[in-house]
């Protein structure tokens, strides 16, 4: 009966030590406002649906404007929270300190960009950095996928890719064409990578680009090319094999807004559960989010 007795001692306390920060979660209030990136919003949204079931008061909104469409927001205050797939741009730092707006970067996964083709397309499964320069420059005159190798099909090339509001464009930009932003125009565009795997996927002669995640969530109607002979997948983009289109992915966080309980719990949630969650939305989790916690706790004392 002692041992009983101690047992059922030890329970009560633990009982009482986990109550009151279930109570603590199911009172907290608030909003979490959050837009940017389309590359990032699957991450962040997963982790907002998750908070949620312990947060159940807590309104957390993920918005997708793309990265620079985000920052536009973030840097006069309107969110707390921007998804980026690209670093903060001069410019948008400046708009930042103009308006008093604080922030702290942080790193949450790894995305390779994928460019992709129709599955009905059997000509072509691995393309060159050189010849997406080709196709993808201001001034190109590539309009028929023979234009590229004469052995392809004398047929139209359909181009989707990212809006001028999105840093996938950016990236990719700099990293195939040589300069950030610059770009042939005649192609369909959106920051909406939904949109462009519709495209892709309605259109035998189409080729576009967009985030690792969106081509594994749709991989049974999309067809991913090798660039430079390498497939994008989870290890190719971990272990930087995966040249020049894998990439670090970001938020950037409102320092003033993270004081704020409710955002506070968020990021917490995020940091904690993204070893878990970030592999699940396509995306490579880091090693460990101990640095962020760490940073986190910094910005918010």
């Amino acid at each position: 009966m002692k041992k009983v007795t101690v047992l059922l001692f030890v329970f009560a306390l633990v009982v009482m030590a986990v109550l009151p920060m279930s109570a603590a979660a199911q009172e907290l209030k608030g909003k979490v406002k959050i837009d940017g990136s389309s590359t990032v919003y699957p991450i962040t949204q997963a982790m907002a649906e998750e908070f949620s079931y312990e947060y159940p008061r807590v309104r957390v909104t993920v918005g997708v404007s793309g990265t620079g469409g985000g920052f536009e927001k973030f840097t006069v205050g309107e969110t707390a929270i921007n998804d980026a797939s690209r670093q903060i741009k001069e410019s948008e730092a400046a708009k930042a300190k103009e308006n008093g707006i604080e922030y702290t970067r942080f790193v949450v996964g790894s995305d390779g960009i994928t460019v992709v083709v129709n599955p009905e397309n059997d000509w072509v499964s691995d393309i060159t950095v050189e010849e997406l320069h080709q196709i993808w420059k201001p001034d190109s005159k590539v309009q028929k996928w023979s234009d590229v190798r004469s052995e392809w099909p004398d047929e139209e090339i359909d181009l989707y890719g990212p809006g001028a509001d999105s840093g996938t464009f950016d990236y990719f930009t700099e990293a195939i064409v040589g300069k950030e932003g610059a770009s042939r125009s005649d192609y369909t565009a959106s920051e909406d990578d939904n949109v462009l795997v519709r495209g892709v996927t309605g259109n035998k002669y189409a080729l576009g680009y967009f985030g690792y995640a969106y081509f594994e969530e749709n991989q049974d109607k999309l067809k991913a090319l090798a660039v430079n002979g390498v497939e994008p997948s989870v290890k190719t983009i971990s272990n930087g094999n995966y040249t020049p289109l894998a990439r670090p992915l970001f938020i950037y966080v409102n320092n003033e807004a993270a004081k704020r309980d409710e955002v506070k719990a968020f990021l917490n949630f995020y940091f904690k559960n993204a070893q878990e969650l970030v592999p699940q939305t396509g995306y490579v989790a880091l090693e460990s989010y101990e640095k962020a916690l760490n940073k986190l706790n910094e910005i918010t004392r």
